[in-house]
């Protein structure tokens, strides 16, 4: 009988059905189960701090600093313990930005802070060429509206002068004194700009220039407001009734931005001026609280004869981890928090003086695991797995996450990280076993070197003299004990591995070089 009814049924109810049931595959989210809806890319938030260190937060130690917002995210979110940077701003931010090694784009720290000579050093470009991408524009290829908040630093402050010039240099490159705009006008004509954010495949940049702190007015970081009180020096910022303190603003800016664009895959690019110095207090209510606050024994935080600067700087982490809250809440309330990738890192590690680390050797300038483990963190709501890992990463593999998370397959310029998103849900071998590299051509805290960290080791070789030093982190993670003579296997090996890197790549060493490669 019901074979009778089947056949009597008109052929367009089966059709019908069959649509229904196709719709409904092709409805499944990345999780491979059906939510009715057609499964969207996802928004990206991307902040980064300026000059915060690895143990500058609760979820990675500090018990002197506050950050409830970030302790709490940290909970739900893949917590990478050995998360890397370059040890300067500029080098990290063009490896970040491009995906590429300094050797690459010829940035290998920060300009002006460049010690010796050309034959010593190969001098830093500050603007990153044209020919190399930022991870915005293959995004904005495929739909997302991108917005840069705060640090930028890839474009010099005379870029016409510069791209002129013969590389290596003779000389460091220079910038303007704080208080000195004679430059902004150049920085927004139609020469310019294409080196700037909107150039770069972001629609709108607020507060990013040439310089790499926030105070631009006369005086510095001497000022009374030093670019974090309102009004701020910044010409790319344009001034606002409410302004009262730059983390604040910036986050404004993001927020208003992700409110215009609920609708279509954004990407927020924050890359917050904190903790970059100035030091300036949030408030004398939040700096007298630091003051009182029993400082960190273990790590040194909030003890010393830099006890009042640290008392500052703790205003300014717990400002910065107020406005992550704010971000938070934001994307609760408007049923975007599922579906937004969130990234929390820093560009290097902190600036000596500022905070403290008795755990880790060195700080910001240097090559040792002060100056470039950050503190890092992902979330993503049902698909990362929330965790620590110890599987080490670069800044180099956020590009080729981003490419993943946006569905491109087809980006063909040279990257030079991995995408990350075969440990969202555990940890994978290959990302555990393969080496990490830096190579710094220019002198700032200490020689030139190259790097390579492998399974746990760290082996450096100073390019003036051959010098190398060798560390087991895993037992000895603030590098007391240099073990190129008591393991020479180990050294050897990981030499070749470093050597073979740089031949292959035809990386360039300075002038005064001992070695061929």
């Amino acid at each position: 009988m019901m074979n009778i009814l089947m056949k009597n049924m008109d052929t367009s109810y089966w059709s019908a059905l069959t649509i229904i049931f196709l719709a409904l595959i092709s409805c499944k989210n990345i999780n491979g189960q059906t939510d009715g809806i057609a499964a969207k890319k996802p928004n990206i938030i991307f902040i980064m701090a300026d000059d915060l260190g690895y143990a500058d937060v609760g979820f990675n130690g500090s018990t002197y600093y506050e950050t409830p917002a970030l302790d709490a995210l940290a909970e739900e979110s893949l917590v990478f313990e050995n998360s890397y940077m370059y040890p300067t701003c500029s080098p990290s931010r063009a490896a970040l930005l491009t995906g590429k090694q300094s050797f690459r784009t010829g940035v290998y720290g920060v300009p002006v802070l460049e010690k010796g000579d050309d034959k010593e050093n190969i001098f830093s470009r500050w603007t990153v060429e044209k020919k190399h991408a930022v991870y915005a524009e293959p995004l904005a290829k495929v739909g997302y509206s991108a917005i840069h908040l705060g640090k930028w630093h890839i474009v010099g402050p005379y870029p016409q002068e510069e791209l002129k010039m013969h590389f290596p240099l003779k000389t460091k490159l220079t910038q303007p004194s704080p208080g000195d705009f004679s430059w902004v006008a150049n920085h927004k004509s139609n020469e310019v700009t294409p080196f700037y954010p909107e150039g770069r495949g972001f629609v709108k940049n607020v507060g990013g220039t040439f310089r790499g702190d926030p105070a631009f007015e006369d005086g510095g970081y001497k000022s009374e407001n030093g670019g974090y009180r309102a009004p701020f020096s910044n010409p790319f910022i344009e001034a606002k009734p409410n302004d009262e303190w730059l983390t604040d603003r910036l986050t404004d800016e993001a927020i208003e931005f992700m409110n215009g664009h609920k609708t279509t895959p954004f990407f927020v690019n924050l890359h917050y001026y904190t903790v970059h110095k100035p030091i300036k207090d949030r408030s004398k209510t939040l700096l007298e609280k630091y003051r009182k606050k029993p400082g960190d024994a273990i790590t040194g935080q909030g003890l010393g004869k830099n006890r009042e600067t640290m008392a500052s700087y703790a205003t300014m982490i717990e400002s910065l981890d107020d406005n992550i809250q704010r971000l938070l809440d934001f994307l609760n309330v408007n049923g975007l928090r599922e579906n937004t990738v969130i990234i929390f890192t820093s560009d290097n590690g902190y600036n000596g003086g500022q905070s403290s680390n008795n755990l880790l050797r060195g700080s910001k300038r240097d090559i040792y695991e002060g100056g470039i483990r950050v503190p890092t963190l992902m979330n993503w709501p049902g698909q990362i797995y929330p965790r620590r890992s110890k599987v080490a990463i670069s800044g180099l593999d956020f590009f080729p996450t981003f490419l993943d998370l946006a569905g491109i397959e087809d980006y063909s310029d040279e990257l030079d990280g991995n995408s990350l998103s075969d440990i969202y849900q555990k940890d994978n071998g290959f990302l555990e076993n393969r080496p990490l590299f830096w190579h710094l051509a220019s002198q700032i805290s200490h020689g030139t070197c190259s790097v390579i960290r492998k399974n746990n080791y760290k082996l450096i070789q100073f390019l003036a003299d051959g010098k190398l030093e060798l560390y087991d982190l895993a037992s000895d993670p603030i590098e007391a004990h240099n073990l190129a003579i008591k393991r020479p296997e180990v050294a050897k090996q990981l030499l070749e591995e470093l050597v073979n890197w740089r031949k292959q790549n035809k990386v360039p060493l300075p002038p005064n070089a001992v070695m061929a490669y």
